[in-house]
Formats: C-alpha cells, sequence, structure tokens
C-alpha cells in the first residue's frame, strides 16, 4: 500500500476515535466497527493495529460503557487477532477481568488469548476449560488449541536445520 493509501486508512481511524469521543455521537459502538473493519483488513502496521487493540481494550474494561460499545471493543480486539499477532499484555487485562464479563462477552477474551500465540497464556485460558457454559469450555479449547498449534509449528521447524529443509 502506498502512502497516500496508507495515510487514507488511519485518517479513518482517526475519523472514528473522535466520533466515538464524542458523547453526542448516536451509535458510538458503530465508530468501533469502524475501527474493526480496518483491524480485520490486515492493513495497518503491527504498531499501529496494537496502538488500536489497547485503546479498544481500555474500551472493553471501561465501567462506563453499555453493552454495545464493550460488544463492539471486543469484537474488534478479536478481528485484529485474525491479522495479526496479539502480544500477551495487550490482551492480558482483558483475561485478568474475565469474570466480569458474561459468556458472549468472554467469549471473545478467549478468542484474544488464542491470538497471542503465547505460551504464558495457557494458564490464562486453561481455567475456562472448567466453565458450567459449554461454548465458553469450546472457546478455552479453541484458544489452547491456537497457542499450542503456533508453538508446535515453530518447534518443528526449528527441528530441522534451515540447509536440510
Amino acid at each position: 500500500m502506498d502512502m497516500d493509501g496508507y495515510a487514507r486508512l488511519t485518517a479513518r481511524i482517526e475519523k472514528a476515535w473522535r466520533e466515538f469521543d464524542d458523547p453526542a455521537t448516536p451509535h458510538r459502538d458503530f465508530r468501533l466497527e469502524d475501527v474493526s473493519d480496518v483491524l480485520e483488513a490486515g492493513l495497518l502496521t503491527q504498531e499501529d493495529a496494537e496502538r488500536a487493540v489497547g485503546r479498544m481494550v481500555r474500551i472493553a474494561l471501561s465501567e462506563d460503557e453499555d453493552r454495545t460499545v464493550l460488544e463492539s471493543a471486543l469484537y474488534a480486539v478479536c478481528m485484529a487477532g485474525t491479522r495479526y499477532a496479539l502480544p500477551l499484555p495487550l490482551v492480558k487485562p482483558l483475561a485478568d477481568a474475565a469474570d466480569r464479563f458474561d459468556p458472549p462477552l468472554l467469549a471473545y477474551v478467549l478468542s484474544a488469548l488464542g491470538s497471542t500465540y503465547d505460551k504464558a497464556a495457557i494458564p490464562l485460558a486453561k481455567r475456562f476449560l472448567d466453565h458450567p457454559h459449554p461454548d465458553i469450555r469450546r472457546e478455552a479449547e479453541d484458544a489452547l488449541t491456537e497457542i499450542r498449534w503456533r508453538y508446535r509449528h515453530e518447534l518443528i521447524r526449528g527441528a530441522v536445520p534451515d540447509a536440510l529443509g
């Protein structure tokens, strides 16, 4: 993507943030969906994506937002995880606050944990394997599968010298 295209993309995000920050904006969750669309496209630099995800995490942890805003923020984090490896420190606050999310929102948190591909996220996801809600147990299993898949494939690639592979 050329610099003009990237500038338009980041301007779109900045516009969405300005409108989100304006309390007079109706359907503020739609502004988060605008940012989510850009994250899902995977066209941002890792740094810009992490900055947007960090803001979404802070919004999701806010006690002042309504459910539609919280859900849109968590959904955006998940969409970012489809295109970017999310650093665990960025999404760990969601896991630390997981008990405050109902099952549909908690599913997004577990998906974000899986998107870290970080072995340190394993115990954070494992604690939900015995959750009373079956969808949450499945999400925890999926997150663990994602993390372990990446780890196993890195081990396999490293097991054979590049000259032989």
